[in-house]
């Protein structure tokens, strides 16, 4: 029986939320309808998210922010959940921000970067001997320069970060960052090696294991799906391997058993915004994890935790618990399950 909760560790930003009418071509302009600002990152989204769908659920949360208004922010946030232990964030540095453009018309986003101290947060700034859970998850996967270094003994500093909460015993998950880059099977491969629970999205997918995920038209190629997770296997991934899309998750265990579900049917007029739905189907995951469920009751709860994400235009503003969380997707239609074993 696990007791000692979840740690969230990695990138927090403040994410600038701009609504904009269309995102502009070169040189041209649009038009910005609002602004608000919202904590973002890895370490802000999901364990907030985790927080609102079990309050009695221990949460650390480790990380680095400045000594600023941002990280003041974020450490404000953090700290109006009972259950979330932000001791483990240090104060160092400018604070990371990201300009997200939230595309009206297209229902798409854009972000912005300015990395400030993630970049320096390493595997030294968590302790194990202190900072006790049963599950780390941890990242971003290209977006950590310090961890995203290579490593004689371990391949980058991240994978190091892994294997040392192995060896205190804990359970490790990942996450990556979309970028247009050749990075992936350099900085992310390594990392799988030391990872227990994968969850990515087609694009993070294909770019690690070199297999297209989506054609021409950026329709997922259902027949790559299975090869793509387990090559993703053969890098090592230990337990579950879930690449979710916007149309459907694919999921992989340890035993062989791939599990393909539809995502749940949102009508379009109900969402306001995308951002943080990827974190939202990870922590999700996450949870069920914890809760020992099989890896087809974690996509469904995933599924059913990005859902409700898309009803506000926050990024953890929609999640609500976890029985409530399985009572909003009870209300449409069950997605479409097909299990069989590779």
């Amino acid at each position: 029986m696990k007791q000692n909760g979840i740690i969230v560790a990695g990138h927090m930003c403040v994410d600038v939320l701009k609504k904009i009418d269309s995102y502009p071509g070169p040189c041209n302009l649009t038009t910005i309808r609002s602004v608000s600002q919202s904590p973002g990152g890895i370490v802000p989204n999901c364990i907030r998210d985790l927080a609102l769908l079990d309050p009695s659920l221990p949460l650390k949360a480790v990380g680095m922010v400045g000594d600023d208004d941002y990280g003041h922010y974020l450490l404000q946030v953090l700290s109006t959940y009972p259950n979330i232990d932000a001791s483990g964030v240090k104060l160092q540095g400018q604070t990371s921000f990201s300009d997200v453009m939230y595309d009206s018309e297209a229902a798409t986003r854009a972000f912005f970067q300015f990395r400030g101290c993630c970049d320096e947060f390493t595997e030294d700034d968590i302790d194990f001997n202190v900072t006790k859970g049963d599950i780390l998850h941890v990242g971003y996967i290209l977006l950590m320069e310090a961890l995203d270094k290579a490593d004689d003994e371990y391949g980058t500093h991240m994978a190091r970060l892994l294997a040392r909460a192995r060896e205190a015993g804990i359970k490790t998950s990942i996450d990556v960052v979309s970028e247009e880059s050749d990075r992936y099977s350099t900085v992310v491969a390594p990392a799988l090696r030391y990872t227990d629970y994968c969850v990515i999205n087609e694009i993070e997918a294909a770019r690690i294991t070199g297999i297209d995920a989506v054609d021409e038209n950026e329709k997922v190629i259902e027949e790559n799906m299975p090869r793509i997770l387990a090559a993703l296997r053969e890098l090592g991934v230990k337990d579950w391997i879930i690449i979710h899309c916007k149309s459907a998750s694919y999921g992989l265990d340890k035993d062989g058993t791939y599990i393909r579900m539809d995502a749940i049917d949102i009508p379009r007029s109900l969402i306001a915004g995308t951002t943080g739905a990827g974190d939202a189907y990870c922590s999700g995951v996450l949870y069920a994890a914890y809760r020992e469920w099989s890896l087809e009751q974690a996509m469904a709860f995933g599924t059913a935790v990005a859902s409700s994400s898309l009803l506000t235009p926050g990024a953890s503003d929609g999640i609500r618990s976890w029985q409530d969380t399985l009572d909003f997707a009870a209300q449409y239609p069950t997605p479409a399950v097909s299990i069989r074993k590779l």
